[in-house]
């Protein structure tokens, strides 16, 4: 848990989230070890949520870039 968020991929944030979420359901730690791990996932859920802003981000720049007519879209 020394890692910094903003180091993590989005896919070990959210490992580590999960993790994070299964301990505090389970409720067999401390008060003291259960406001640490909620902490450390709130500061994950951020770094999740700002991935995924900007991957939002990329991708409507991508769609706006492509000018492409739709109807030459092709499925098959």
């Amino acid at each position: 848990m020394t890692t910094f968020p903003d180091t993590l991929s989005f896919e070990d944030a959210l490992r580590e989230l999960v993790s994070i979420v299964e301990k505090l359901e389970a409720g067999q730690l401390p008060l003291n070890e259960n406001i640490a791990l909620y902490e450390r996932g709130q500061q994950l859920t951020t770094h999740c949520n700002q991935l995924l802003d900007n991957a939002e981000v990329q991708v409507r720049t991508i769609d706006n870039t492509d000018t492409s007519d739709p109807s030459d879209l092709k499925l098959f």
